[in-house]
């Protein structure tokens, strides 16, 4: 089985649509997505619609980032979120019809079963990353949801205590990161402004091959 695993999307259709037509994953594959998929871009529908189709064609699983959380906690009424201004408003645009947000009940389903990690034999997937001062096993004890949603720490170190790779988005860099410990896919994708981001960003595993495509929303 071949794993693919796709960085922060940010509400990207279009271009998610050109790495998937170069990726051209199979039965064979694995795809895992490392959250992020909603905020910032203009079609967070079209991400959502793309990624139902595409997980009823291949395996896939779907990681919850730290957009998804806040998006669900301000549909639940949760007090104190902040989602509408960092990115929520351009999501609820994408879904207003007749002046109010209507929102599929598949595309909620579908953000309230996303996971908070992925673990393989070889490789640890999670949105934000995990402490670095801790095993990858002693991170998965703590299960502290704020660590794998939202964590950077780890970029500061150079080699963390993991007993296997981690691989993980929510960091925007103008080139992954690839070491032996680490890496890191988010490149961007929304931030075609930044020099050398605007890149939606995939890696092949085990064989560490990147696969890129410039944002496609803007152009």
């Amino acid at each position: 089985m071949g794993l693919i695993a796709v960085g922060d999307i940010h509400g990207c259709s279009r271009t998610l649509k050109a790495l998937l037509k170069i990726l051209s994953p199979g039965p064979e594959d694995h795809l895992v997505f490392l959250g992020d998929y909603v905020d910032r871009g203009p079609d967070t529908r079209g991400v959502i619609h793309q990624l139902l189709t595409l997980s009823s064609q291949v395996k896939c699983t779907f990681l919850r980032g730290n957009h998804e959380q806040a998006m669900l906690d301000w549909l639940s009424g949760k007090k104190g979120t902040h989602w509408l201004y960092f990115g929520g408003e351009e999501t609820r645009q994408s879904y207003v019809q007749g002046g109010r947000m209507e929102m599929p009940a598949t595309h909620l389903s579908f953000l309230q079963s996303t996971t908070l990690y992925l673990e393989t034999s070889e490789f640890f997937f999670v949105h934000a990353g995990l402490r670095p001062d801790c095993t990858v096993q002693e991170n998965k004890r703590r299960a502290d949801a704020e660590v794998f949603l939202r964590y950077r720490g780890h970029l500061r170190v150079a080699v963390p205590l993991w007993e296997k790779c981690v691989v993980f988005g929510h960091t925007p860099h103008s080139d992954p990161i690839l070491t032996d410990r680490m890496i890191g896919i988010d490149t961007g994708c929304v931030f075609p402004e930044r020099l050398g981001q605007g890149r939606l960003t995939a890696i092949r595993l085990p064989e560490r091959e990147v696969i890129a495509v410039a944002n496609q929303e803007f152009s």
